[in-house]
């Protein structure tokens, strides 16, 4: 199964958060488990990377596949954005994470589970407070 993670759950690992890394391990040994990310995700990382911070950040990301965005995603992200903003405070990055996956047939893990009430793809918790 694809697992599509989510930035916060990335970020929490490069600031060396145990639930996350923890996490990002187990589900890397998971059988049947692939591990990715968005590409809006992958650029909201680096964009935000100090330079000293960019070899081990990109080792980092290398151990995962990065998703990219086409016409179809994008066309399938605004159809969910317009219908989950109001309501979820979805923003374009979280429309398409969930266009990606759901076209994928893959899980988001994330913390902010809130932003993915879509039902085309599923999204789970990444661990509990």
């Amino acid at each position: 199964m694809k697992i599509f993670v989510d930035s916060d759950v990335l970020i929490w690992h490069l600031r060396g958060d145990a639930r996350a890394t923890g996490l990002l391990r187990e589900l890397k040994d998971r059988t049947g488990c692939e591990l990715w990310t968005g590409a809006i995700q992958r650029a909201e990382i680096l964009f935000h990377a100090r330079s000293e911070e960019m070899g081990p950040t990109l080792r980092f990301l290398g151990m995962m596949r990065t998703a990219p965005v086409t016409a179809s995603i994008v066309d399938d992200a605004a159809r969910m954005f317009r219908k989950w903003h109001p309501s979820h405070g979805v923003d374009a990055a979280d429309a398409l994470l969930s266009a990606t996956a759901a076209r994928a047939g893959g899980k988001i893990i994330t913390l902010n589970e809130k932003h993915f009430p879509m039902p085309e793809a599923a999204a789970e918790r990444a661990w509990k407070d």
